[in-house]
């Protein structure tokens, strides 16, 4: 059955609820593959990275090199959106998130055969600093096409919140699988982690996306890009067109309250907590394994909160969250004492992911179904460059500076005051009828 022949009108309601079904299922296993291959890279940055690529460096120094190559897959974000939401608007959603896959997926098995310093010098730190842009842009372009995929099929105005928070779980089960591979492969290795350990994660990457391709090539086509080739409303550019309103902006700056804590809490931690404070690795990796499971069970409980209380006010709430958590996260993890420095890192992924749940609908929502994916996606990704990439290496050079966390904390107060503006001044669509827009482009 093609995409044009299940035109959502010929369906039956059993056929549309299987349609939906597997869109979401699509959606949440595609991203949940992609955040792996992405986030396996921000685990290993501060346990590997640091010594295996900068080995001349002082400690400090190295995890900020190591965290530069981090910071530049979030730099090559956004262009994934500008290329693949091209794309993903003219030829379809389902195409689009085949060629994301593949992408970084390739990439990521490539970083676990990249040789070290002591092999190849400074051409080791250079050939990732590439592949990171490389995974940098597959991931700039399938957040997008994913939440997309699986609000698109709704059938109601009542539930697109709670569908579309469900590719949004794969960041924390993308985190969850990334932390316990490394833990598996490091218990494993044992004292050879650094040799060959760390890399295995990265080359599982190859049978993961082969698992995603198969999933992802059966579905079909979402009902409102069907709707938009019937009525002719495909943009010749819809990456120019969409840069133009200010909800681009908007949705960059609202997930500042998201992005800092969120790479605070699953990258910064790891360097700090095993250098600074003398935690081992295995508690910290199992604590975050731990808080990206409880994660994974929030977002789909914020997505369906937006849905009944409005995504502006599920999302204000989570910023106060995240405001008042850090200085608690910071409190527990500096009394060195392992259970409490557990439940620190377990807790720290809820108020994370009450945002998490809810921008996905209400950053899609703000733009016309003609230009969604390019504006959503660009928006999304914008903030990688200002907040989700730097945050790690803010925070480094913030506890550097000044060898306390309350900086650390205060510079979370400011990201989440700016997203609480933001999310004020975007447009709350929750549980209106957005049907017109498919074929005028009223937003």
């Amino acid at each position: 059955m093609d995409a044009i022949g299940a035109y959502p009108h010929r369906m039956s309601d059993t056929e549309r609820r299987a349609c939906l079904r597997r869109a979401v299922i699509a959606s949440t296993v595609g991203t949940t593959i992609e955040w792996y291959d992405f986030l396996i890279y921000s685990v290993v940055t501060g346990l590997v990275f640091g010594t295996l690529y900068f080995p001349d460096a002082d400690p400090v120094v190295g995890a900020l090199k190591a965290f530069g190559v981090f910071f530049v897959g979030f730099i090559a974000r956004p262009i994934g959106p500008v290329i693949f939401g091209h794309y993903g608007d003219r030829i379809g959603r389902k195409a689009t998130l085949i060629a994301t896959l593949l992408m970084t997926g390739i990439a990521t098995a490539a970083v676990g055969m990249v040789p070290g310093y002591d092999t190849i010098g400074i051409w080791g730190g250079i050939i990732l600093t590439v592949l990171r842009i490389i995974q940098g842009i597959g991931v700039g372009g399938e957040w997008g096409g994913s939440v997309l995929l699986a609000m698109e099929w709704a059938r109601t105005n009542k539930n697109r919140g709670f569908l579309a928070s469900w590719p949004q779980i794969g960041a924390p089960l993308g985190t969850c699988l990334a932390n316990i591979s490394v833990l598996g492969f490091g218990w494993l290795s044992g004292d050879q982690f650094l040799n060959w350990g760390w890399r295995i994660p990265f080359l599982l990457s190859i049978v993961m996306v082969g698992i995603g391709l198969w999933i992802r090539v059966g579905i079909l086509e979402t009902p409102v890009f069907q709707r938009l080739i019937t009525d002719k409303k495909i943009e010749r550019a819809p990456t120019l067109e969409v840069l133009k309103p200010r909800q681009v902006i908007l949705a960059a700056l609202l997930r500042l309250a998201e992005q800092s804590p969120g790479y605070i809490f699953s990258v910064f931690v790891f360097t700090y907590g095993t250098t600074f404070l003398g935690a081992s690795r295995n508690l910290l990796l199992s604590a975050s394994i731990t808080g990206t499971i409880l994660g994974s069970f929030w977002v789909p409980i914020a997505g369906a909160l937006s849905d009944r209380i409005g995504r502006r006010q599920t999302y204000i709430i989570g910023c106060a969250s995240v405001a008042a958590f850090i200085f608690v996260y910071f409190a527990l993890l500096g009394t060195k004492v392992p259970g409490l420095m557990f439940l620190a890192i377990a807790l720290s992924f809820i108020p994370v992911m009450t945002l998490y749940g809810a921008e996905a609908a209400l950053i899609s929502e703000a733009f016309t179904p003609r230009l969604r994916y390019s504006g959503a996606s660009i928006g999304y990704q914008l903030a990688s460059i200002i907040a989700g990439g730097p945050a790690p290496f803010i925070s480094a050079w913030l506890f550097a500076a000044h060898h306390s966390t309350v900086p650390i904390g205060i510079y979370v107060v400011i990201c989440a005051v700016i997203s609480v503006v933001c999310a004020a001044l975007l447009t709350d669509y929750t549980n209106k009828d957005t049907s017109l827009e498919v074929r005028y482009g009223n937003v």
